[in-house]
Formats: C-alpha cells, sequence, structure tokens
C-alpha cells in the first residue's frame, strides 16, 4: 500500500511508526525540514522537504499512484486543501485533520466528500469519547467495546484485593467460564499468557468477558469498593475540554477551571453553563479544596502541558480522588505518567492514528485501536464466508505469533473464544495483537 502523510510532526510521526510495522511504502512530506529529520531514523519511510499544496510536489512523490493520502499538518484548511488537489491527482482515499466540529458533523460529510475529502479525523472528539468511557467505569484503567458493547474489554490495574492473584491461569479458567485474560502489562513487558502464566500485584490485566458479567469481575479484582463518578473537575478549557463536557451524561455533574479570563468568557457561550466555569489555577490546592475536590470522583487534566496535567492528578489522588484522567502529548512522559499511577492516560495522536490506520485496514478490520501503555492493537474482524477461520477450529489456526483471539459476537450474542471454538461466516472476532503484523491476521478472516 502506497501511503503519502501530510505534516511531520505529533500526529503524522507517530503514524508513520504505526504503519512502518506493516511494511507499507510511506513517504512524509513536510514544509519544516527541521521536523522531518526528527523522523527517527530506523522506519523504513522517504521524506520530502515541500508544501503539501504544491501540485508540482504531489506529483513528484507519487500521489497519483497513492492508495492514501492523510493531511495532518498543524493547519486545518492546509489539511483541506491538500486533500482536495490529492484527490483530484488520482489518489484513492483522502482523509484531512481538522480542528473543528462543524466538519465532523455527519450531515456534512456530502459536502467534503465533493471536495474530495474522504475522512474527517476530529482529534478533541475521539479523546472525548474515551474520557467518558474512562470516567463510566471508574475502577477501569481502558475500556473497550466489541460491537457496540456485546463484548467488552476492561483494563484493570490488580491491587492488594485482588482474588485471583499468583495462581496459574489454568486452575482460574477455563473454556466455559464468563472471562478470559486476553493480555497482561507487567513494568514494562506485555505478555500474552499461557496457562502457567500467573497474574501478579500491580498488573494491568486485559480481561475480555460479556456485559452481565461485568459485575463478576469488578468483584474479583477488589473494586467494589470504588464509587461511581457523579462529580467530575475539569482542568484546562481547551477544544478537548469543551467536547468532553458536551458529552457527559446528564448524571455527571463538572466544574471546569480555566485560568485565561477571557476564555473563561467564551466557555460560558459555548457551554451555557456559568455557574460551573471557574476561572483560576487548578494547580492551586487551595481553590481545589475551595471547589470541592475532596467530595470529587474523577479529576481530568486537559491542558496542553503534559508536566501540568501530571502533576495535578497527583496533587488530585492526594486529596482522595480515585480516578484521574490526564493528556499527555509527550510520548516519552507515558511511561512515567503510568508508573506514577496516573488512572488513564490519553494522546490524542495515538488515538488519531488508531482511526487512520482502521482505514488502512481495508479488509475486514474495523474498531482499530493501538493500546500504548502495551504497545498492542486490538481490533475487530468480520470472517468472510470461506476464509480461513471458518474452515478450523481455533488451536488449529496458525495465529501469527503474539495475536490472540478474545471472543466473538453472533447474531448480536457476545460469546468468549476457547480452543475448541469454530468460527463461523459473518462473526465478528475480537483479537489482541502484540508486536504483530495485522496484516497476517487479517488474511485469515478474508477469503
Amino acid at each position: 500500500m502506497k501511503i503519502i502523510i501530510a505534516g511531520a510532526y505529533a500526529i503524522g510521526n507517530y503514524l508513520a511508526s504505526l504503519l512502518a510495522r506493516s511494511n507499507e511504502e510511506i513517504t512524509i512530506i513536510d514544509t519544516d525540514e527541521e521536523a522531518l529529520n526528527s523522523i527517527n531514523p530506523d522506519l523504513d519511510v522517504l521524506t520530502m522537504h515541500a508544501s503539501p499544496i504544491s501540485i508540482k510536489a504531489l506529483r513528484e512523490i507519487g500521489v497519483p499512484n497513492a492508495d492514501l493520502f492523510i493531511a495532518v499538518t498543524h493547519d486545518q484548511e492546509v489539511n483541506m486543501c491538500a486533500c482536495t488537489m490529492a484527490k483530484s491527482l488520482g489518489v484513492r482515499h483522502t482523509v484531512a485533520k481538522v480542528e473543528e466540529y462543524e466538519y465532523a458533523k455527519t450531515k456534512n460529510s456530502d459536502v467534503l466528500k465533493a471536495m474530495g475529502i474522504d475522512s474527517i479525523i476530529y482529534p478533541e472528539m475521539l479523546a472525548a469519547q474515551d474520557i467518558i468511557r474512562g470516567l463510566k467505569m471508574s475502577w477501569v484503567r481502558q475500556r473497550w467495546d466489541v460491537y457496540g458493547g456485546a463484548l467488552t474489554m476492561l483494563g484493570i490495574k490488580l491491587r492488594e484485593g485482588c482474588t485471583i492473584l499468583d495462581r496459574p491461569l489454568k486452575e482460574l479458567i477455563g473454556p466455559d467460564d464468563p472471562y478470559h485474560v486476553v493480555a497482561i502489562k507487567r513494568g514494562n513487558e506485555t505478555i500474552i499468557p499461557r496457562g502457567d502464566d500467573t497474574l501478579q500485584l500491580y498488573d494491568i490485566a486485559y480481561f475480555m468477558t460479556t456485559p452481565q458479567n461485568i459485575p463478576l469481575i469488578r468483584r474479583i479484582v477488589g473494586k467494589e469498593k470504588y464509587d461511581d463518578v457523579s462529580n467530575v473537575m475539569i482542568m484546562g478549557g481547551g477544544r478537548t475540554a469543551v467536547r468532553t463536557a458536551m458529552t457527559m451524561p446528564e448524571y455527571m455533574k463538572y466544574k471546569l477551571i480555566e485560568i485565561d479570563p477571557q476564555r473563561c468568557e467564551e466557555l460560558n457561550e459555548i457551554l451555557k453553563r456559568s455557574d460551573y466555569i471557574i476561572n483560576g489555577d487548578a494547580r492551586d490546592t487551595s481553590l481545589l479544596v475551595e471547589e470541592g475536590i475532596r467530595s470529587t470522583q474523577a479529576f481530568v487534566a486537559l491542558t496542553g502541558s503534559s508536566e501540568a496535567n501530571i502533576l495535578a492528578c497527583l496533587t488530585a489522588k492526594r486529596h482522595g480522588v480515585r480516578k484521574t484522567v490526564a493528556v499527555v502529548e509527550n510520548v516519552d512522559y507515558v511511561d512515567m505518567a503510568e508508573s506514577l499511577d496516573i488512572g488513564t492516560i490519553i494522546n490524542k495522536k495515538a488515538i488519531a492514528a488508531s482511526r487512520i490506520y482502521e482505514m488502512m485496514l481495508e479488509g475486514k478490520a474495523s474498531n482499530v485501536r493501538f493500546l500504548m501503555h502495551a504497545k498492542a492493537d486490538v481490533a475487530e474482524f468480520t470472517a468472510s464466508p470461506d476464509s480461513i477461520v471458518t474452515k478450523k477450529r481455533v488451536f488449529e489456526l496458525s495465529l501469527p505469533k503474539g495475536c490472540t483471539l478474545g471472543g466473538l459476537v453472533r447474531n448480536g450474542e457476545g460469546i468468549l473464544i476457547s480452543g475448541g471454538t469454530q468460527i463461523q461466516a459473518g462473526d465478528i472476532v475480537m483479537a489482541f495483537c502484540h508486536n504483530a503484523d495485522m496484516h497476517r491476521l487479517e488474511k485469515l478472516f478474508v477469503k
């Protein structure tokens, strides 16, 4: 697959590293030579120092013969214009990153397609959706729903109250049990578990289960005493904060703290909630106490500074807040934030890259997500008639190393997968892949 990426910073750079694992032909174009030079030299990608809205440059890098053109520069207008030009030159599919919610609305998709823009990436909305999912289950680090929730994967930090520690999984979980452990994150290592593996204190375990068995998971990991989130404090008033506030369920009440008084006025107009917009510095402990941090179940730090977000979450935890969420855009800080026990870490470029990666897996993969902490992909695959997965039981399949199948959805019902499971045509299958080529797995599901 020939892929052109316009924009070498942030999303573009991260996306290149993600796509390079699948041995795609990738070229990055940018006007910033320094940004191009910052790309990991170990990545097998080509670069071009030129404007992504130069017709000459687009022709030279092979846009007319490209499969995918992705515009993720800092400038929304440049992204949209570049996609329009690339489409006119013959690229098969275009993706533009935008900064305004108007362009992400479904009702405007036809207008954008007429302009040559096939798909839109709005990172702030994607991030807000992840944040809300995290707030709905305060005791979970990560949540990933398959087929609208028919199956659910839960990433959970295991603490002293967990009842299934230090015992081989083959003694705990049989083929008929209501949950599977599809992966274990231990320190800097991700483990695809076998029967002899054990869960240990402070692991992050990834459970696959069905909705009716989520209370069971909560009980065995010792999280029953975690309060459900009803009061949320948000630090920062940028676009991600606005989308989070606007998509928050009605039963959740929020206070938003923004340091810029002018931005507070703008937020009053946007959110129509002046009583919940506070002008101040959320790093000020006395302000947090005054605004009720001790009766708050969740603290969400969404400023442009990864350092400030991490420190603010630590302050909130010292005041008894169990659920903390931090936007951490600096990849170098992600592992540090995890080690400091920041509950949910949001990285917008990873979220946006996951969505674009899903577009690249054009066959039978959907709902693709790269789990930054575990350095793993999860995805839904639909089994085609006469595909390899429909002809053999799971234990007979030559799954790529590092891949496991957690569950499937058949006729709308979630079913956990064991070695003896026979996948049928039309089944939607959840796959977990650690350091594995998703394309190799995809071939098993396509005739």
